[in-house]
């Protein structure tokens, strides 16, 4: 019979162009921080996972788990990075999960960072169009924002969305930075500068029908988890957060190849397994952190998920039903959109802002009676999804 695991605690760096910090800079902060403050003896770490993409172009470094338990003075770990894409802080997290329930480790630190700004952006933007399909899409230079703007104009003739809709959802994310310390974006803005006069200058086009503003940013960043089994975690805190859920799926690299380009197949699925390992349902959750690389995803993602009904989603953003004080709280952090996208760290952030949540430490963000809680975290354009179910101890 397999252990509970629960998170210790989490913590992460401010997120943005910090030119100052190295790669592992960023992995030793937030590992630090929490090494310390837990009061855990290095020595009682048994495996390390480290989530991060961009190492050898970034940062001109692999081999970046082993370099971190050796910066940490943690001697005799297993230590591995993991890559998924865009999900590989969910699935180090995943990895961590099962290595406790398992009984093959107690004590495991996970740390996911990214150096984005180091590159030139047009390295980067071709490094992360790697994830389309490489005899499909990449040849014909397709890059993950025109993907993301294949998927919008679809799902938007399909369901009505209006680009009012998109906009609103980056006004609340971007409302909720503001209230976020460690959030890149900090910058109040408006529905009517992102789609009124003169807002060809202010939100420009990028991939029509997705404009600036729809889009998240690139990002240097880290965030790191101590996860343990559940009597040990309880030896650290009072206050652990329990995994309750994990769910992992794939579909179709290109989207072509899809039954429903419309539909995010992974992200459905994953959500599913991860709700029926729980044993909860999507109106159980409290609070969510879900993954808007792009605004309209947020909105296709909460209808996928369970929390909507296909074509309802545009219609909660409009009633305030995904505000911090709202029935169904999405991206109090303020999500990729505003809070950052470092890719090797954006899963890790995720569920930072969920234990903070469920902890009760989120402040300015803090959602009433934040008991449930809930991530997915997509690689590739939805050809991998991992989903985690979270519950307050």
């Amino acid at each position: 019979m397999s252990r509970k695991v629960a998170i210790i605690g989490a913590r992460m760096t401010k997120f943005g162009n910090l030119i100052d910090k190295t790669l592992m800079d960023l992995l030793v902060e937030p590992s630090e921080i929490l090494l310390d403050e837990y009061k855990i003896e290095r020595k009682k770490v048994t495996s390390v996972y480290v989530s991060n993409l961009l190492g050898e172009i970034s940062s001109r470094q692999t081999a970046v788990a082993t370099a971190l338990a050796d910066y940490l003075g943690i001697t005799d770990v297993a230590a591995e990075r993991i890559e998924n894409g865009p999900a590989s802080g969910a699935s180090a997290i995943r990895y961590a999960y099962m290595d406790i329930a398992s009984g093959n480790s107690d004590l495991v630190l996970v740390a996911g960072a990214e150096k984005m700004r180091t590159a030139p952006t047009e390295v980067v933007t071709d490094l992360v169009s790697m994830m389309s399909h490489p005899e499909v899409e990449y040849p014909s230079g397709a890059t993950m924002p025109s993907l993301g703007a294949l998927f919008a104009r679809l799902y938007m003739q399909k369901y009505d969305v209006k680009p009012e809709h998109l906009a609103m959802v980056a006004v609340k994310n971007h409302s909720n930075a503001m209230k976020n310390p460690y959030a890149q974006l900090k910058k109040e803005i408006t529905v009517e500068q992102l789609l009124g006069p003169g807002s060809e200058s202010f939100n420009p086009y990028v991939a029509e029908p997705l404009r600036l503003y729809d889009m998240s940013p690139m990002t240097d960043g880290g965030a790191a988890l101590i996860l343990a089994d559940l009597d040990t975690a309880l030896s650290y805190t009072k206050n652990p957060v329990i995994i309750e859920g994990i769910g992992e799926s794939t579909d179709a690299l290109a989207l072509q190849d899809r039954e429903d380009p419309t539909e995010l197949k992974a992200v459905r699925l994953s959500a599913e397994k991860a709700y029926r390992m729980a044993g909860i349902k999507p109106e159980d959750v409290n609070v969510a952190e879900i993954h808007d690389a792009f605004t309209v995803l947020e909105i296709a993602i909460s209808e996928e998920i369970g929390f909507f009904k296909r074509g309802e989603g545009k219609l909660a953003v409009e009633r305030g039903t995904t505000k911090i004080d709202g029935e169904k709280p999405i991206n109090t952090s303020g999500g990729l959109k505003a809070r950052g996208h470092p890719l090797g760290a954006t899963g890790l952030a995720q569920a930072t802002e969920i234990v903070w949540q469920l902890q009760g430490l989120a402040e300015q963000r803090q959602v009433r009676n934040a008991n449930i809680g809930f991530t997915v975290n997509m690689g590739g354009f939805g050809s991998n999804a991992v989903s985690i179910v979270y519950r307050r101890y």
